[in-house]
C-alpha cells in the first residue's frame, strides 16, 4: 500500500496521541470506513423501498393512541 508521506505523518501523530500503533489506527480506520459504507448501502436500500412503497396516509394511525408523549 502506498501512502502520501503527509498522510503517514498525520496518522503517526494521531496514533501517538491515542496511544496506539500506526497499524492499529489504520485497521480501525479501515473497519470504520467499511462499516460506514455498509450503513450507507442499507440507507439507500431503505430509501428505495419507501420510494417504491410509500407510507400510506393511515398506515400508522392505529398506533397514535399508543404514543406516550411527555408533557
Amino acid at each position: 500500500m502506498t501512502l502520501d508521506e503527509r498522510l503517514v505523518d498525520a496518522v503517526d501523530g494521531a496514533a501517538k496521541r491515542l496511544g496506539t500503533t500506526r497499524s492499529a489506527f489504520t485497521r480501525r480506520a479501515l473497519s470504520d470506513a467499511l462499516e460506514r459504507l455498509r450503513i450507507e448501502a442499507l440507507e439507500r436500500r431503505h430509501r428505495r423501498g419507501y420510494e417504491r412503497h410509500p407510507v400510506g396516509a393511515d398506515e400508522f394511525s392505529g398506533w397514535e393512541d399508543e404514543h406516550a408523549w411527555p408533557d
